[in-house]
């Protein structure tokens, strides 16, 4: 988004903020981000959060930890055999444990490289707008609009009597 505007409503209610996002959603207004003191569901279903995908990358680092041991143990044991009272060589239920310990370290690895793409963390640049009392209690909703749909979003965040509305004109180097 080249140029708009940027709107925060701060509310004192749960059901004010969830409502209004609910409508913006209606709305097709999508840029819409949602400062709560606390986590909280209902707001992501309000808007529009599915599973995290934070699992996929669990599962995939997992895999590919519990792969890599199992080649790992095969592949020193065929390199080193140790014959030993004319036992297998490659022998899978001795592996078990490094393979275990792989797919956890792997996995738990990937699930916080995940985590942070996700997140789109560490945020380099600062957020535009911010209000320190959704740390306390208050909800904030906070909605970046084109200039056509500016009223439209001013009239849904209205509708459920915000404690304070701000209005935050975007140059055409933000977005």
């Amino acid at each position: 988004m080249d140029s708009g505007f940027g709107i925060l409503a701060s509310y004192s209610y749960l059901d004010s903020a969830v409502k209004a996002i609910e409508q913006l959603r209606k709305a097709e207004l999508k840029e819409i981000t949602a400062y709560m003191p606390y986590p909280e569901h209902t707001v992501e279903d309000a808007l529009g959060y599915d599973q995290s995908p934070v699992r996929v990358w669990a599962l995939v680092g997992g895999l590919c930890g519990a792969a890599g041991g199992l080649a790992f143990t095969s592949w020193t044991s065929m390199e080193w055999p140790l014959v030993t009272g004319g036992k297998p060589i490659l022998s899978i239920p001795a592996y078990i444990i490094i393979v275990f310990e792989m797919m956890v370290l792997f996995g738990a690895l990937s699930t916080v490289i995940g985590l942070f793409i996700n997140s789109r963390l560490p945020q380099v640049k600062p957020m535009v707008v911010y209000d320190p009392e959704f740390t306390g209690g208050k909800y904030g909703v906070y909605i970046k609009v084109p200039e056509a749909s500016r009223e439209q979003a001013m009239r849904i965040l209205n509708a459920e009597t915000p404690d304070q509305l701000q209005e935050h004109k975007m140059g055409s180097g933000h977005g």
